[in-house]
Formats: structure tokens, sequence, C-alpha cells
């Protein structure tokens, strides 16, 4: 992504994989900016990918699916701007490959007789929408070449921010646990920080195991209510742990436990109650004093003492992928004989 966004005015980064760039006043021809952007990423971080280029996204993912697909033939880069090149495209793809087409839509279109995405391009746009809904109305006139979805390049803050982890082993004292949800809280309330929210509402949940014929089964969740709008981790894990004690029960063993931050509201857009309480702005400086030292020399070096050293109930991870392309102490080596 920091590739990409060195590379063209503006980007939406869709997924972990994948982005929708703004090519609008780059030089033609576009289809050799694809494949130079393709060769230093793939010179970079060796990682493969797809270019697909259009005059609307829908029609950009169905140009980077014929990239992937025939990627022998295209070199992994696709230009359907040419309206006989999309059009051709089209009739090859079957209607299940359009952008937002799943299963369940695919067999009410094939009812219709619509099998490929060119029989789609073809319906009339409001027909669709009175039958289904504005979302299919907008991919039929994407694939038409009419533009109707934009370039987002904000990220849209969450509603709900989650930390979940499972157990690295069983756990059937309280103790640990309390580590553990004290952890997935101190998480939740750093995304919470980053996106600039607060949060009125939070949810405890803990569980057994769910597979094991032989395990006694159990799974109970309780919200708390904050007294006020915060971001406090102190007070967020405060609630989690009263909520814990809620929904514990001795004498079973448990595998999962989840913190869950509700009711998000922007802190530019709150407005706190007159005679409400409200965080203090002392707690606001700290926060940002224990983020800016955890951002520096690295997360957990400030952190609530109630979690020990070493944590042995942290998932599992004995098989991890290295991370070679981000890690020094993890680079491959190459030894000579």
């Amino acid at each position: 992504m920091t590739i990409l966004e060195g590379c063209f005015p503006s980007i939406e980064v869709y997924s972990i994989d994948e982005a929708f760039a703004d090519m609008t006043g780059l030089p033609e021809p576009l289809e050799s900016i694809g494949r130079q952007v393709q060769a230093e990423i793939k010179q970079k971080t060796g990682i493969p990918v797809g270019i697909g280029i259009a005059t609307t996204k829908t029609l950009a993912k169905l140009a980077n699916n014929a990239a992937k697909r025939w990627q022998k033939q295209t070199g992994g880069v696709v230009d359907i701007r040419d309206p006989v090149r999309r059009d051709k495209l089209l009739k090859a793809m079957p209607v299940e490959e359009v952008w937002g087409v799943g299963p369940r839509m695919r067999a009410h279109l094939e009812g219709m007789q619509i099998k490929t995405a060119w029989d789609l391009a073809q319906m009339d746009a409001w027909t669709l929408r009175k039958r289904f809904n504005v979302i299919v109305e907008k991919t039929v006139r994407e694939l038409r070449g009419v533009a109707c979805l934009e370039i987002e390049n904000e990220i849209e803050p969450k509603q709900e921010i989650c930390s979940s982890r499972s157990f690295g082993k069983r756990l059937r004292e309280l103790a640990p646990i309390q580590e553990a949800v004290t952890s997935y809280a101190t998480r939740a309330a750093e995304k919470l920080r980053r996106q600039e929210s607060l949060c009125r509402q939070v949810r405890v949940s803990l569980r057994t195991g769910m597979f094991n014929p032989t395990e006694a089964k159990y799974a109970n969740g309780v919200l708390c209510q904050l007294p006020y709008p915060t971001d406090d981790s102190r007070l967020i894990i405060k609630a989690v742990q009263a909520g814990l004690q809620q929904v514990y029960r001795e004498g079973f063993s448990y595998a999962k436990a989840q913190v869950l931050l509700l009711d998000l509201c922007r802190k530019n857009e709150y407005t706190p109650d007159l005679f409400a309480l409200e965080q203090p702005v002392k707690t606001e400086r700290l926060m940002s004093t224990l983020d800016a030292i955890n951002n520096r020399w690295g997360r957990g070096t400030l952190q609530p003492g109630r979690i020990a050293k070493p944590v042995e109930w942290a998932m599992r991870r004995e098989l991890l992928s290295p991370a070679y392309t981000t890690r020094w102490s993890e680079l491959m080596v190459a030894k000579a004989k």
C-alpha cells in the first residue's frame, strides 16, 4: 500500500491485499504505468499482483480478475477502457465474477437467464433496482461504464471495536482470565483512541470450547455501561473486570474471551450534557502520553500492572510464518556450504 501511495494521486485501501487507485491525469499509455507499478511491487516485496484498468470500480475489479485468470496472456495487467475490449470481457465473464454478486444473488440472476456479466449489463437498471436494491442498479450502470462509486480516500471510523483471542491453553482459574481480558481491553482502547472516538458501553464475554464432546459447555456475556463516553484504558478495564466477575463460573475450562466496545461516538461530534459527568482533560493527556511512549518504543512498553510476565494464556504461535520483509531479526539467512 505504501508503494501504491507513492505511484498514484490517491488510493482507496479496499482490503489487506487490494486497493483502488485514481489514475486521473497520468500520462498514456496507462497499461505501461500499470506494468511499472507491478514490477516495483514485485521487486520490493516479492508479491505478484494483478492490475485492472477501467472507467469504473466495478469494471476495474472485473479487469483485475481477468489479469489474474489469464496471467500468461495478459502479463497480469488488463486495460478495458476501450468499449470493444470491455464488451469482449463482459461476455467471457460469468455473472458470479461481478463485484457484489454472491451465490444467492447468482441464483436469482440465473433464474432470469442472466449468466454472464454482459447479460447483467444489458438489463434495465431501474427494473433490477425495484426487484433487488439500489446496489444492483449501480452495478449495472458501472458495467456500462457509468461511474457510480467514487474513490474513498478517508477510512470510515468503526462503529464497534472488538478484541478477541483464543487462549493458548484451557483456563479454569479466574486470575489468568482477568489478565487476558485486561490485555484485550487495553488493545481495544488503543484502537478506539487511534480513530479518535469515545465509548459508552463495553461487552465482555467468555466461553468454553464448543467442539469437544467430553468438555462441559458454557458461554455468557454481559453489557457494562460506562459512567461517561471515554477512551480511558483504566475505566474500560475496570468495567471489563466487573463484567467478567458476573459471567465467570467455576468448574469450566475456558477457551476464549472477547471485549467489545459499543455505542461509539467521535470526539468532535460529541456534545456533553451540561449536568453529566465527562472525561477529565488530564485523562486525555495521560492517554496521549501512554500511546506516544508505546508508539515510539513498541507496543506493551507501558501496560497495566495486572498483566503478568511471562504470559501463559497467550495464543499459541509456534507455526506463525516468519516476517521476512518487516523484521530484521527474521530475515532469511543464506549459508554457503
